[in-house]
């Protein structure tokens, strides 16, 4: 009956004794050796002495090496308390995140390096309003990124999830608001190539602002201010496609108390395309721009009606409210007018209509009483004229400013044959 290695090693470790064994057969792996009571042993031929050969006697010395097992246990015992202290006491840390900048649309964010103990990394997500935003690239790299195309004025909650191989951690959520168009404190300005005294100028205009100004292109920068596109610096700008504006767009946003656009103040603008308005401090009321707008657009003979009833004349007021029609304005100091036919005065002739035109009135008027005949020249504009013009009708109807120079001696109106002279009369 053979038996096993294995059998004889547990032997070694319990008892130490002394066995003689006889070589039957040497093959190349294995030596079967007899034992007194003719039991066999397939033993390693490589633990045997090289010049065994069957028939050959070996002895056997099996003990129990006790330093060695302390050893081994010692050993042992340490990789369990390593083990321990590695996988069981420490697990991936939550992500704090905060924010490093706001303006009126975007919002800079920045948390600390990620602690991933002996966990393995799976993703780092950023959540807006709940909803994935998107995942972080190179989360063991990268710890911070910004958020653009925000709304005006606008809160937004922002979280960071972690997920590990040990698990998922999420961060606090972070409460952001936007920027009023009116708040300046989130622009940072990174200065280029400028002159000494523009640079110092800037500077100013900056700090009165309430921005701020970062030496070299960051991730918050917000617009990079030079006068000539080259350098170093500008090149980063236009990589991180930042606005390059020139130095007047930071005097127009101090001007204005407002973020301007900076359409009309990029290198290559025209300076055309920049909005001036009237500033934060200088704006009308809508009544008054209303008023300004219709005093451009209308004649300069429709400003009366632009103006408050109550601020007109007592004249013009009355006019305005309850018009008169124009013939029956008289003078209080002429003589009353004559009687009608009914009352037994002879019947006047129809005074001209109000919107004749001017050829339809000379027509009508007989050639002693009008002194201009076909269109008007200037010639006959400009010359003096003791009798009635087109131009006095065109101002004021001939019925209401003219009398007949036999009016006080009894009442006779005028005929249209009649010479009669006209005189203007003053109301």
């Amino acid at each position: 009956m053979a038996l096993c290695f294995q059998t004889i090693l547990i032997i070694a470790f319990l008892v130490k004794m002394l066995i003689s064994l006889t070589v039957g057969k040497v093959d190349a792996g294995v030596a079967v050796l007899l034992t007194e009571d003719k039991r066999l042993i397939e033993f390693p031929s490589i633990l045997l002495p090289p010049s065994i050969t069957s028939g050959s006697i070996v002895d056997i010395t099996v003990s129990r090496n006790l330093a060695s097992e302390a050893a081994a246990q010692k050993s042992f015992q340490s990789l369990q308390s390593s083990i321990l202290s590695t996988y069981g006491q420490q697990s991936p840390s939550p992500p704090v995140i905060r924010c490093r900048n706001a303006t009126q649309t975007s919002v800079v964010l920045e948390w600390d390096p990620i602690a991933l103990a002996t966990a393995e990394l799976r993703s780092l997500s950023l959540y807006r309003n709940d909803s994935k935003a998107g995942n972080i690239p190179k989360p063991k790299e990268m710890t911070s990124t910004k958020m653009s195309g925000l709304a005006v004025d606008t809160e937004y909650n922002f979280q960071l999830v972690l997920r590990t191989s040990a698990g998922v951690y999420s961060s606090e959520k972070l409460t952001v608001r936007t920027h009023k168009m009116t708040d300046l404190s989130g622009i940072t300005v990174t200065p280029g190539m400028m002159a000494p005294p523009l640079r110092e100028s800037l500077s100013g205009a900056i700090d009165r602002i309430g921005a701020k100004i970062a030496e070299n292109v960051r991730i918050d920068t917000t617009h990079f201010v030079c006068m000539e596109g080259r350098g170093r610096e500008w090149e980063k700008a236009v990589e991180m496609n930042i606005p390059v504006v020139r130095p007047e767009w930071v005097e127009g946003c101090e001007r204005e108390g407002r973020i301007v656009g900076v359409r009309g103040y990029y290198l290559n603008a025209d300076p055309k395309l920049r909005q001036v308005g009237q500033g934060v401090g200088l704006q009308q009321s809508p009544q008054r721009q209303q008023q300004q707008r219709r005093e451009s657009q209308g004649p300069a003979s429709s400003s009366t009606a632009s103006i408050p009833n109550d601020q007109l004349p007592n004249r013009s007021r009355q006019d305005i409210q309850s018009p008169t029609p124009t013939n029956n304005l008289r003078p209080s100091n002429l003589p009353p007018p004559p009687l009608s036919p009914s009352e037994g005065g002879s019947p006047a002739p129809p005074p001209p209509a109000k919107d004749t035109p001017k050829t339809e009135l000379d027509a009508q008027l007989s050639p002693s009483e009008s002194t201009v005949s076909g269109p008007i020249s200037p010639e006959a504009n400009s010359a003096p004229s003791h009798t009635t013009s087109t131009d006095h009708v065109d101002q004021q109807p001939p019925y209401q400013n003219l009398k007949p120079a036999n009016s006080g001696d009894g009442g006779t109106s005028p005929k249209p044959g009649d010479n009669a002279s006209m005189v203007d009369v003053a109301l």
